[in-house]
């Protein structure tokens, strides 16, 4: 059950703007389904990608880039910035926006992930309590087990540049 978080009360289905939307019968807000956004960094060294294994659900011990959800007060590059020091230990200054990858396997819900090329300026690669094995992969040696989310699209797409 959902409730309204304007008043409290139960929503209720109601079709809406040509959708099924939940609705809340006292103070007629309605609640709309959001994309989450996530951003991260692309990062090579040595015509290697970076990657890193997952310590939580979902995707667990699956192969991801450094990246995480946007918090609602900062930019989609600061995003960037902070994940990839946060998971990495790396500081990172951006160098162009890579791709943008909606997906709709993540059971938290659909979103898109917005990936950067990111060139470290500082730091030291490390683990952290969300990633393990920083690894730096060559194309044709990418992990199978790749997590959902858009890491894999990205993923996949840098391997096929590189491979051709």
């Amino acid at each position: 059950m959902k409730y309204c978080t304007s008043c409290g009360i139960v929503l209720e289905w109601k079709k809406v703007e040509q959708k099924y939307r939940l609705f809340c019968p006292k103070c007629h807000c309605i609640y709309y389904d959001q994309l989450k956004v996530g951003a991260g960094g692309l990062i090579e060294q040595d015509e290697k990608l970076l990657l890193l294994q997952r310590t939580n659900d979902p995707f667990r011990e699956c192969w991801n880039l450094p990246a995480g959800y946007a918090e609602v007060d900062e930019t989609p590059l600061q995003t960037a910035i902070r994940e990839v020091y946060e998971e990495t230990g790396l500081r990172v200054k951006i160098e162009r926006l890579v791709d943008v990858y909606f997906y709709n396997d993540d059971p938290r819900g659909n979103g898109i992930l917005i990936i950067y090329k990111c060139n470290p300026i500082g730091g030291i690669l490390t683990e952290s309590l969300e990633g393990i094995n920083p690894t730096f992969f060559i194309a044709r040696h990418i992990p199978e087990n790749l997590a959902g989310g858009g890491h894999n699209q990205a993923i996949l797409a840098w391997k096929e540049l590189k491979c051709g």
